[in-house]
C-alpha cells in the first residue's frame, strides 16, 4: 500500500460519530428530496401537456396539479425532518 493510500485509510478510520451523522444527514436529505423533485417535474409536465390538449379544462387540471404538488412536497418535508432527526438525535 502506498503512503497516500495509507494516509487516506487513516483519515477515514478517524471519522468520529459527529462526522458520520453529518454525512448521513446529507445523504438522507439529498436522496429524500431528489424523488419528490423528479415527481413534481413530471407532474407539472403532464399537467401542462393536458392543458395544451384541452384548454377548457385548465382550471380543473391546475387545481388537481397543485393538490398533487402539495402531497409530493410533503414527502420532501418528511425527508428533511428525518435528516434533521439523524443529525440532532
Amino acid at each position: 500500500m502506498s503512503p497516500e493510500q495509507l494516509e487516506l485509510a487513516t483519515q477515514v478510520a478517524n471519522l468520529d460519530a459527529e462526522s458520520m451523522k453529518n454525512i448521513a444527514m446529507a445523504v438522507a436529505a439529498a436522496l429524500g428530496v431528489l424523488g419528490p423533485a423528479i415527481g413534481i417535474g413530471m407532474l407539472v409536465s403532464r399537467a401542462l401537456e393536458a392543458i395544451g390538449r384541452n384548454p377548457e379544462a385548465a382550471g380543473k387540471i391546475q387545481s388537481t396539479m397543485i393538490l398533487g404538488i402539495v402531497f409530493v412536497e410533503a414527502l420532501a418535508i418528511f425527508a428533511l425532518v428525518v435528516a434533521f432527526i439523524i443529525k440532532f438525535a
